[in-house]
């Protein structure tokens, strides 16, 4: 368990909100005396409804074919197909 004072909390706070997030125990003391207790907000689980996206997409008659000779490169997990791949996820292309 991490305890500042509130000076420090005030000056160094962003860096103790990220502490806490990772599951640190972070408690703000006055006068040495503990006041309070950072904690990370849990979000309720959003109840999901089945059926919401019914109509949004059809899967095509050829779904489970075998994939064309010429579209097969595309699945392989080489360094050129990577770097393309990080290329396009951090728009460097």
């Amino acid at each position: 368990m991490a305890q500042v004072n509130i000076h420090e909390a005030k000056t160094h706070l962003s860096q103790l909100l990220s502490r806490a997030v990772l599951g640190e125990d972070i408690v703000i003391a006055k006068a040495g005396k503990p006041i309070v207790r950072l904690v990370p907000v849990e979000e309720p689980p959003q109840e999901r409804l089945l059926g919401q996206d019914e109509g949004l997409f059809t899967v095509p008659e050829d779904f489970n074919d075998p994939l064309p000779p010429e579209n097969l490169h595309l699945m392989s997990a080489d360094e050129q197909f990577l770097r393309y791949d990080v290329d396009l996820i951090w728009g460097l292309d």
